[in-house]
């Protein structure tokens, strides 16, 4: 999964597609644990868009936050 499909989620997607990942991560780990497969290359694929994901999350939370603050620093000014 590239990153700009991913850049494209509302916040409900972006969480529920972690929970998806984690939970093919899960399933992949107790196959390979019962020996049922061997793909390594699919669980770090997993892992690295489990990891985008958690990227782009965390940007957005990041550049909210910085909004918040411009704002607030705004209102002060317009108190003075």
């Amino acid at each position: 999964m590239d990153s700009e499909k991913i850049r494209n989620f509302t916040a409900a997607e972006l969480t529920q597609q972690e929970r998806e990942l984690n939970d093919q991560l899960f399933r992949l780990r107790f196959q390979m644990k019962m020996g049922q497969t061997e793909s390594l290359k699919k669980m770090r694929g997993l892992r690295k868009d489990i990891a985008r994901v958690k990227t782009i999350a965390r940007q957005r939370q990041i550049e909210g936050s910085e909004a918040e603050v411009a704002d607030q620093a705004a209102a002060g000014r317009k108190a003075r």
